[in-house]
């Protein structure tokens, strides 16, 4: 989200165990060293005690849940606001960018991790709810940072999780070990032009090298997609959502097993904004570059509705 190959990709492996998939490797080059670096040891004894105390006050809570949600997919896509309308829910926590698979790397257990995700959304909500451009996630009269009942819980931190799960694979099934309940995945897709034009602008980095990273981070959600089950794998376009967000918001509830969203639908829906932002305009792309992005999204069903937008 907008403040949301020129060679064929490798044929998709086959689950076989702790084998690190093939689709994935050439991900870590880029985004797995950043992965790795998080400080969870340094950080580790304080939020493992502080989130221990907290699964003592909530445990009862935590076993309402009957799905977790996790977002996979591109920085500057859309997933901060998904990730947002889906709090305003009254029956669903889903925190925003707490980096839930750095804490289950770290070996807590299912409640210390919802308490992180609990906590920490709270934390976020009382905070303000604002991204770093200015735009307000907040709900009115939502239920963001709280709950009725606690059914759905997660983590939005789509960039960072798919560059964990390239480096190391087996943390989708010790995700789905840890929880205890279906682990169902959300992928939000923005016109990779604009998608890629607006981690440019943010990062800095050549755009050359934004357009390898993003379909290096591509192939990986293609893997993640073929290792669960197709009901456990939602795909939502930002375009979609910002042009009907009322028909979006019933499809995420419906997929994540929600009561529908009922007298709160039209005003979480207003929060949407009401088209994505054009970032491609300004980017600095040559008819090769875009040729590029074009015939390597053509490899992935989710992207090649793009083509070669102007």
């Amino acid at each position: 989200m907008d403040e949301a190959q020129t060679k064929a990709l490798p044929p998709a492996p086959v689950r076989t165990g702790p084998l690190r998939p093939k689709v994935v490797r050439r991900t870590q080059s880029l985004v797995g060293r950043t992965a790795r670096q998080a400080p969870v040891l340094k950080h580790y004894p304080f939020a493992k005690v502080r989130a221990s105390l907290a699964a003592r006050r909530l445990r009862a809570d935590f076993e309402q849940v009957r799905s977790y949600v996790m977002f996979v997919g591109h920085p500057r896509s859309g997933h901060s606001l998904v990730g947002a309308l889906l709090d305003a829910h009254p029956d669903a926590i889903v925190a925003h960018e707490l980096d839930a698979l750095k804490y289950l790397e770290a070996g807590f257990d299912r409640d210390q991790l919802y308490a992180m995700l609990v906590t920490h959304q709270r934390e976020r909500v009382a905070g303000g709810m604002k991204s770093s451009w200015g735009y307000t996630y907040a709900v009115p009269t939502g239920w963001q940072g709280r709950y009725r009942t606690l059914q759905v819980i997660g983590d939005k931190k789509g960039g960072r999780s798919t560059a964990r799960l390239a480096e190391q694979p087996g943390l989708l099934d010790q995700l789905t070990a840890t929880v205890g309940v279906p682990v169902r995945i959300i992928h939000v897709v923005r016109n990779p032009l604009d998608n890629i034009a607006t981690m440019h602008r943010w990062a800095g980095r050549p755009l050359e090298d934004h357009v390898d990273s993003y379909f290096e981070r591509a192939a990986t959600v293609t893997w993640v997609q073929q290792q669960v089950p197709p009901e456990c794998f939602h795909e939502l376009t930002l375009e979609d959502l910002t042009a009907d967000p009322a028909t979006a918001l019933t499809d995420l509830v419906r997929f994540l097993g929600l009561a529908a969203w009922g007298e709160h639908l039209e005003t979480v829906a207003s929060v949407v904004f009401p088209s994505a932002r054009r970032t491609r305009d300004t980017a600095p792309w040559t008819p090769e570059l875009q040729r590029r992005v074009a015939e390597e999204s053509a490899a992935h069903p989710a992207l090649a509705r793009y083509g070669l937008q102007g």
